[in-house]
């Protein structure tokens, strides 16, 4: 991924994770298209939820993005990510700019990082039925799908932060990821 913003919805360069089941296949798919989604709602001028999740349901649902068919992405999963990053964006901005350097402010980020990062954190703090080590997981897929540079490692160490502030107790055994 280039690191200027094109403004056109980006493609993941490679296909997530295999070898998962098709529950955990339909939720890595609504995850991939609520970042595509949030991204898109980032670039548009008066970018809307509701409109963005009315649009994949109806229009993107039988599409094929970057090889994966989105009619098996869990739809609840991507309106609540969607719907929930969007309304709690500021939240999410503030709990970023917590564990980021002095350096690397939220507003520096290139914005298809920081819409993963919100939405990762939003899923961290809301979406408590989903282990740190699963969300976590799935984003570093994510970020590995998108980036080639050194991403993938902030977007790691950014949602371990996190992760120990929100759900402390579920890493007392060891780091939240490998």
């Amino acid at each position: 991924m280039s690191s200027s913003d094109s403004g056109e919805t980006p493609k993941a360069q490679k296909r997530p994770s295999g070898g998962r089941r098709k529950g955990s296949m339909k939720r890595s798919l609504a995850r991939l298209a609520a970042v595509q989604g949030l991204y898109q709602i980032e670039m548009s001028e008066n970018g809307n939820a509701a409109l963005v999740v009315e649009e994949f349901l109806r229009h993107r649902l039988n599409d094929e993005v970057d090889g994966l068919d989105i009619s098996e992405a869990d739809q609840d999963l991507l309106t609540a990510l969607i719907k929930g990053t969007t309304a709690e964006r500021d939240r999410l901005d503030d709990m970023l700019a917590a564990v980021l350097s002095d350096e690397w402010p939220v507003d520096r980020l290139q914005t298809l990082l920081k819409v993963l990062l919100r939405t990762a954190v939003y899923e961290l703090s809301e979406r408590l039925d989903t282990p740190v080590k699963v969300v976590i997981t799935e984003y570093m897929d994510l970020a590995h799908s998108f980036f080639s540079e050194k991403e993938p490692a902030l977007v790691n160490g950014v949602l371990d932060r996190v992760a120990r502030s929100l759900r402390p107790e579920e890493l007392e055994d060891g780091a939240a990821s490998s």
